[in-house]
């Protein structure tokens, strides 16, 4: 039976989102197609009318869990502790922490991606440097100029990208190190993003 464009569109965003998923909870390397398609509630069978491999999947998941947490940037916009200070503190929370399945893929696939295909790669970069300006328009105005700007958001991303790592691998065996680093990363990440640091 003949599925309809309609159809085959949201097959194949049920294997992007199910891929992203996966691939955020459990790495690249460990999660199969099976499993990825089982997941979407779909049948293996079909993966290839979708894709062409694997690595093609994976560079299109990349992309969609990057935009699905830039989508969540706007909610910071209104709160009143300011932009940056919102994103800080939802990015260095123990929710993010504990459920890397729904959250940036910087923080999970950073140390993957240099050993991926190039499309995964190049798809990792844009969507870095996506992060990067948009942590840039949340600093203060009074920044000097546009390098100084970039590189403070440099910085701010590099921390958040590592200490949410490093949150992440103490969690179970330390859990009062895994606290105090994400407190720490907001306390010192809302000082450099004012100017203070």
């Amino acid at each position: 039976m003949k599925v309809s464009k309609e159809k085959a569109a949201e097959n194949r965003a049920a294997i992007v989102k199910a891929a992203g998923r996966l691939f955020r909870e459990r790495g690249f390397d460990k999660v199969g197609v099976a499993e990825i398609t089982k997941a979407a509630g779909l049948t293996h069978g079909g993966f290839y009318g979708h894709f062409a491999s694997k690595d093609a999947l994976a560079a299109e998941a990349c992309e969609a869990a990057f935009a699905e947490s830039l989508n969540r940037l706007p909610a910071d916009e209104v709160s009143p502790d300011g932009a940056l200070d919102a994103f800080l503190t939802r990015y260095l929370s123990e929710l993010h922490r504990d459920r890397p399945d729904g959250g940036c893929p910087m923080s999970i696939f950073a140390m993957e991606v240099g050993r991926l295909d190039p499309a995964v790669q190049e798809r990792f970069g844009v969507g870095v440097e996506r992060f990067l300006e948009v942590v840039a328009q949340r600093l203060p105005d009074g920044e000097a100029d546009e390098t100084g700007r970039r590189a403070r958001a440099i910085a701010i991303v590099s921390a958040l990208v590592g200490g949410m790592a490093l949150a992440r691998a103490t969690a179970r065996a330390e859990p009062e190190l895994s606290a105090e680093i994400l407190a720490a990363l907001r306390d010192q990440l809302g000082a450099l993003g004012s100017g203070a640091g």
